[in-house]
């Protein structure tokens, strides 16, 4: 039997693989904020470098079927506000922070979709 965290891992090096192969460089993997007395934790699946020099945060999403949405579909709100949170956490280790996006890949079944600037910090 396959975990959840297991299938997870194995979406996070699809998505991985891909957005290597399209020329973007691993900064960092899994980076975690922990929950504080007015916060929620918060993690960013993969946080990379485009060809540009644009930091990348980018959630994984990975649905089995389609019978509760696309991947893409299931990130909510309160997701995107935890990802923003984690990332502005994340460039307050840079003086100059530079440019940045929220990219979205979605895996359904087989099929990965990467969505480039899928949101903007809230």
């Amino acid at each position: 039997m396959v975990t959840t965290k297991a299938s997870g891992d194995e979406g996070e090096s699809r998505a991985l693989a891909h957005l290597q192969r399209q020329g973007l460089k691993l900064v960092e993997r899994n980076y975690r904020v922990a929950a504080g007395p007015r916060s929620h934790g918060a993690e960013v699946d993969l946080i990379m470098r485009d060809r540009d020099g644009t930091l990348v945060f980018v959630e994984v999403r990975r649905r089995a079927g389609g019978g509760h949405g696309s991947a893409a579909e299931s990130i909510s709100v309160a997701k995107r506000r935890r990802l923003v949170f984690a990332a502005q956490n994340y460039l307050q280790r840079h003086a100059t922070p530079p440019p940045c996006r929220f990219d979205v890949v979605a895996i359904d079944a087989d099929r990965i979709e990467w969505l480039r600037a899928a949101f903007d910090a809230l």
